[in-house]
């Protein structure tokens, strides 16, 4: 029973440790449901929106129609596209944000930057707003109880639903 009662309490500790990241991460879909798409307002899409490291953008359009380029400020400003070979060309490309920071993305098909909008600038946030979640406890060496004692069976059955409550007060 102690052995299932440290198994559990390690498993415990991980997810604690590990879900609140993951599940703290956004994911944002560039253009709402108009998609990566000529003549659409980026600028305003992007108002109000706060992005941090570990967010991901995707990009969704039509494969052939467009593409994404990660640019630099004056490729942005100047729509100057990088090697070809650079180009998201899979009409569904994620980007995960992995450094604070400006971002500059345009599509480099034709005039669509130049002429019909279709870039997009936006400042990534170090980390989220959210607290980190407390340390995992370390595991401290006890003296186990009796086989058959009551104590044993009373911490390994009340340790997985203390955890998950202590995890949902978090969110």
């Amino acid at each position: 029973m102690v052995m299932a009662s440290s198994t559990q309490f390690m498993l415990v500790a991980m997810v604690a440790v590990v879900l609140p990241s993951v599940a703290m991460a956004t994911q944002y879909m560039v253009g709402g449901d108009s998609g990566w798409t000529v003549n659409y307002d980026y600028v305003g899409w992007a108002n109000g929106k706060t992005f941090y490291v570990g967010d991901t953008l995707v990009f969704k359009y039509n494969p052939g129609s467009h593409n994404v380029f990660k640019v630099n400020q004056t490729g942005f400003k100047d729509c100057v596209t990088p090697d070809p070979n650079e180009a998201l060309t899979s009409g569904n490309d994620t980007i995960t944000l992995a450094a604070p920071g400006k971002k500059w993305y345009i599509c480099g098909v034709g005039d669509h930057c130049l002429n019909k909008q279709m870039k997009l600038t936006i400042t990534v946030e170090d980390s989220s707003p959210f607290p980190a979640p407390a340390p995992a406890p370390v595991p401290t060496t006890t003296v186990a109880p009796a086989p058959n004692s009551a104590h044993a069976f009373s911490v390994s059955r009340f340790l997985l639903p203390m955890a998950l409550a202590a995890m949902a007060a978090l969110f």
